[in-house]
């Protein structure tokens, strides 16, 4: 049979000549996610493995051996040769304490390659989310102990907040953004505070958490989630997009102190291992902690319509898969 090659977008597709059939291809949105080695980006990566958005977006995960997102150069070469229709950023300099002798470099990852990204959306188009945390904040309890509102005045107490609020001004800037701030991220991955207690509870008997400081665990599965049903939303209602982008908060619901947490980590672990509570001032950090870190989630409940669960049912979650 004699062929003939049509091409549709950048897809070349073989036809019969003469044949009258039309052959309608969908090309899928790509996200490009950065960071995608971190305990985000491999909570998105999970979300691609399941098939939860197969034919509706294609990803393209990248880390530091695949993009340099402090280089601007290599960024623009890289967003304008993918065509992302939504740019997650999942990277950040997230050691806190060494921060604060690090500056330079926390600048670079936590605001300069912000920029970097904002300009390579700006320039193709992009969609773009930046995450953020709540060390932007000045973490002092508020009188009548009420979760803070993304409306609520920041004021970061250490170069991590400050340079993470850098980089949310830098994102904000753009007019197709979002800005989500979480707190107390942990999940299979990576390094973080439920795997450190459950190895210091198979090691001691008796452990001193901090028990002065509030804000709400949250599973980094649930905030993959609620980010990708963020940008599916703005896919479906392209006549609201502009209006929804903006600032958000989100983290699991609930409220609890390091040690309840610690002490829920023990119980569902099976650790025989006591927690006692301790105060900020017999444990001191290069950094200094927020002591009032809840975030008030109504704006992205009302707007997107998310169902956010518990901290505690999302640890039992997170720690079936995780001690398995």
């Amino acid at each position: 049979m004699q062929l003939a090659c049509r091409t549709i977008g950048t897809i070349i597709c073989p036809m019969a000549i003469g044949e009258q059939k039309s052959i309608k291809i969908q090309i899928m949105n790509k996200i490009l996610v950065t960071g995608a080695n971190g305990q985000l980006g491999n909570e998105l990566r999970d979300i691609d493995r399941s098939g939860r958005y197969a034919g509706r977006y294609a990803f393209v995960f990248t880390d530091v051996a695949e993009l340099d997102i402090t280089d601007r150069a290599a960024v623009r070469a890289f967003v304008e040769a993918e065509r992302p229709a939504w740019i997650i950023n999942a990277a950040a300099y997230t050691a806190v304490d060494r921060a604060e002798e690090d500056a330079e470099r926390a600048e670079l990852l936590n605001a300069q390659a912000v920029r970097n990204l904002v300009s390579a959306a700006e320039a193709t188009g992009a969609r773009f989310i930046q995450i953020s945390t709540d060390y932007v904040f000045d973490g002092r309890m508020p009188a009548d102990r009420r979760p803070l509102a993304e409306s609520d005045p920041t004021g970061p107490r250490s170069v991590y907040g400050a340079t993470k609020l850098k980089g949310e001004r830098y994102a904000l800037g753009y007019k197709r953004s979002f800005v989500v701030r979480t707190a107390w991220l942990y999940s299979t991955y990576g390094n973080n505070f439920v795997k450190t207690m459950l190895r210091l509870g198979a090691e001691r008997p008796e452990l001193g958490v901090v028990a002065d400081q509030w804000g709400t665990p949250t599973y980094a599965a649930d905030l993959a989630a609620a980010l990708l049903r963020m940008a599916a939303f703005c896919d479906e209602h392209p006549e609201r997009a502009e209006e929804l982008f903006g600032l958000y908060h989100y983290t699991n619901e609930g409220i609890a102190t390091w040690c309840d947490f610690a002490s829920k980590i023990m119980r569902i672990g099976g650790r025989n291992c006591t927690v006692k509570g301790i105060a900020t001032a017999d444990y001191p950090t290069p950094a200094e902690r927020p002591a009032w870190s809840v975030l008030s989630k109504k704006k992205i409940r009302d707007v997107f319509g998310l169902e956010i669960p518990d901290w505690k049912e999302s640890l039992v979650r997170c720690m079936t898969r995780l001690l398995k």
